[in-house]
């Protein structure tokens, strides 16, 4: 999982002042994705909000996953985060959901051991951005950026199935 701030040049719901665009409006697309890329979950949030109140809320969100037969899996095994999302009660809520957490830990770890997991959901955030409505946030409605998102995210899902990746 991951996330990637854009310019919100308009403004409007779930925007705010970007840290890293000089106080500017500004989105944040927080992703989760699968060992492929396969984007699960896409949601906005403000600019400023910090991502590692996120990752809990991520994690619900995930829908069943299809597998053996009996009850669905609705969460990973493991999840592979930056820094961001490096808190004890991040830690506990993933444990308390028998999910192992694989997070770089500020200060002792560096974030070069995750890379080998970690490129993945940055490249699907490099493909969602060549879509030009993803890369800058023109709509003040946060739900018409969204449906786009989510559009956006199916889009990537349709090429995996008709390269046969899947």
């Amino acid at each position: 999982m991951d996330s990637a701030s854009i310019p919100a040049p308009a403004g409007g719901p779930a925007t705010g002042p970007n840290p890293t665009d000089r106080g500017k409006a500004g989105t944040k697309q927080h992703l989760v994705v699968d060992g492929q890329g396969i984007p699960l979950v896409a949601q906005l949030t403000a600019a400023n909000r910090p991502e590692g109140q996120q990752l809990l809320g991520l994690i619900d969100a995930l829908p069943a996953v299809a597998g053996r037969r009996g009850r669905p899996r609705h969460r990973p095994d493991k999840v592979h985060a930056d820094k961001a999302y490096d808190s004890q009660a991040n830690r506990a809520g993933l444990a308390a959901r028998g999910i192992v957490p694989r997070i770089a830990r500020r200060g002792i770890e560096s974030a070069e051991r995750l890379g080998r997991w970690r490129w993945v959901v940055e490249r699907t955030i490099s493909w969602l951005h060549r879509m030009r409505r993803l890369r800058i946030r023109y709509e003040r409605r946060d739900d018409i950026h969204q449906a786009f998102l989510t559009l956006g995210a199916l889009m990537i899902t349709w090429n995996f199935a008709q390269s046969g990746f899947c």
